[in-house]
């Protein structure tokens, strides 16, 4: 049982938190701004664009379980931290590399997949750690707030990334390590309360045990899927130094502009959202707003002007983000504390995915029929597949709440 820790103890800890969630949301976005730029500047591939999808991937997706087992029989603290140090390893190399002009496609791609091992790691440990800092009647307000930083390193990251850049990878990367280390510190002081699994041997049903939790709730399989194959296919963002440079033909501050145009949009809609909460049709409202993602994907491709580009990925990310309230409400609520490591171990799985994989399968395609028309074959892939799970999961589509009678029962 985990007790609740005294309010002062909490506030601080929470803000310590928060710090450290913003520090490494930060490094981890002006990080991948850097590479993206540095590798596409010094190959002009876009397949490379997509190999550093696959070299981020492949980690989540090998240690996915392991992970979230971790989380929930070991101090999520020591766990965040370790895979701060992995990062900070990482991201020496990315400097050593750009410091000394020996930059080369293979030694950028393997510490990408070093810090996708350090992503893999922290994940879900730092998701599960807001319940054992805060007391129940604060988990909500809790929630918010860390959701509202990490769309602020969303925001922040690309664009200091961008300026700093231009005076050269290695400072991106360097002060991403510095962040990144104070990340790591604050996260082990944490005045944290986990409620400790016993020490058990590991067995195949622990390890699977998120997977069939998930598995037995159909409108979550619903709404994770869809999530993934929408993004998967829509993404455009994995190809944005592309259009920075060769369509737009604009620079590093620029692609730092595109990249966190899509979080300007997330923070709109969660500040409205916030304030008018989803109480009705819920299902219809998450499947228009998955259309206009798609929408918002190929009015990017066709654009050819800075700022309708901007506005698009504005859109793109506003539409997403409704997807992303209603897939983290359904998921949150109906699971318990004991497996939220292993629950969320499967769920970033198909948040990586989608992101990662998805980064792949556009950067390949794009180096076969180019960039423009990559990103229209996605966004008509999203408006297929959200044709096609409307059909298929009929009582995803038909939900009116976010809660049903089940999960009322279980916050009663």
């Amino acid at each position: 049982m985990i007790r609740d820790l005294p309010p002062q103890a909490a506030r601080q800890g929470l803000i310590a938190f928060l710090i450290a969630f913003c520090c490494s949301g930060v490094a981890i976005e002006m990080a991948a701004t850097a590479v993206a730029w540095q590798l596409y500047a010094t190959t002009g591939r876009a397949s490379d664009l997509g190999l550093i999808g696959l070299a981020r991937f492949l980690p989540s997706l090998i240690f996915v379980l392991p992970a979230g087992h971790m989380a929930d029989r070991y101090d999520r603290r020591l766990l965040v931290g370790t895979a701060q140090a992995i990062a900070c390893l990482a991201l020496a190399g990315l400097w050593a590399c750009s410091a000394t002009g020996a930059v080369s496609r293979l030694d950028v791609l393997a510490l990408v997949n070093i810090s996708g091992i350090a992503a893999a790691i922290r994940g879900p440990a730092f998701q599960s750690m807001v319940p054992g800092l805060v007391p129940a009647s604060g988990l909500a307000r809790a929630s918010a707030a860390s959701a509202a930083v990490d769309e602020f390193a969303s925001i922040a990251g690309p664009v200091f990334g961008g300026l700093l850049y231009l005076a050269g990878p290695a400072t991106v990367y360097a002060i991403a390590a510095l962040l990144t280390i104070v990340s790591g510190a604050l996260v082990t002081r944490l005045p944290y309360q986990q409620a400790l699994a016993p020490r058990i041997p590991v067995t195949r049903k622990d390890l699977f045990a998120g997977v069939h939790f998930i598995r037995a709730r159909p409108d979550i399989v619903g709404v994770i899927s869809l999530d993934l194959f929408a993004v998967l296919l829509g993404g455009a963002t994995a190809l944005l130094p592309v259009f920075a440079k060769d369509v737009l033909h604009t620079g590093p501050l620029g692609l730092g502009m595109l990249r966190m145009a899509p979080s300007i949009g997330a923070v709109a809609v969660g500040l409205w959202l916030a304030r008018y909460p989803l109480d009705k049709r819920v299902g219809h409202l998450m499947f228009g707003c998955v259309a206009g993602f798609g929408l918002s994907t190929i009015g990017f491709a066709l654009s050819t002007q800075l700022w309708t580009s901007l506005l698009a990925l504005v859109l793109l990310g506003g539409f997403d983000m409704v997807s992303m309230v209603i897939r983290s409400a359904l998921v949150q609520v109906e699971t318990p504390d004991a497996m939220r490591g292993r629950v969320g171990a499967i769920n970033s799985i198909f948040v990586n995915t989608s992101n990662q994989l998805g980064a792949f399968e556009s950067g390949m395609l794009a180096a076969w029929v180019g960039a423009v028309p990559a990103v229209i074959v996605g966004g008509v892939g999203t408006l297929l597949v959200t044709a096609l799970w409307m059909h298929w999961f009929p009582g995803l589509r038909q939900r009116q709440t976010l809660m049903s009678d089940t999960d009322v029962s279980l916050l009663a």
